[in-house]
């Protein structure tokens, strides 16, 4: 769950990003919503979001650019508040914002 403590900017939406979050691994600790199929395990034997080659979440739809499956996203997505410290410092990232 987000910190409803957490420091966002208000300036910041995900209708004028380039899905920057999409771009980081994302660990699935307990999350059993993620369909099989976008699954795998990491050198460490931990499940988590496949990424295709370029590195890009496998869940990315790239005409959109939005997450599609969104209402089974995994927790670690659901926890990234908007314009808040993780999606500024993925923007940062992927220098593609």
């Amino acid at each position: 769950m987000v910190d409803s403590g957490e420091v966002v900017d208000p300036r910041v939406h995900c209708e004028d990003c380039q899905a920057c979050c999409c771009r980081k691994e994302v660990l699935l600790l307990g999350d059993t919503r993620v369909p099989n199929h976008f699954v795998v395990l990491d050198a460490w034997g931990a499940e988590v979001m496949e990424r295709l080659d370029d590195g890009w979440c496998i869940a990315l739809d790239r005409q959109r650019l939005r997450c599609s499956i969104y209402s089974m996203r995994p927790q670690l997505c659901r926890d990234v508040a908007m314009g808040g410290a993780e999606c500024l410092a993925a923007r940062v990232e992927c220098d593609l914002c």
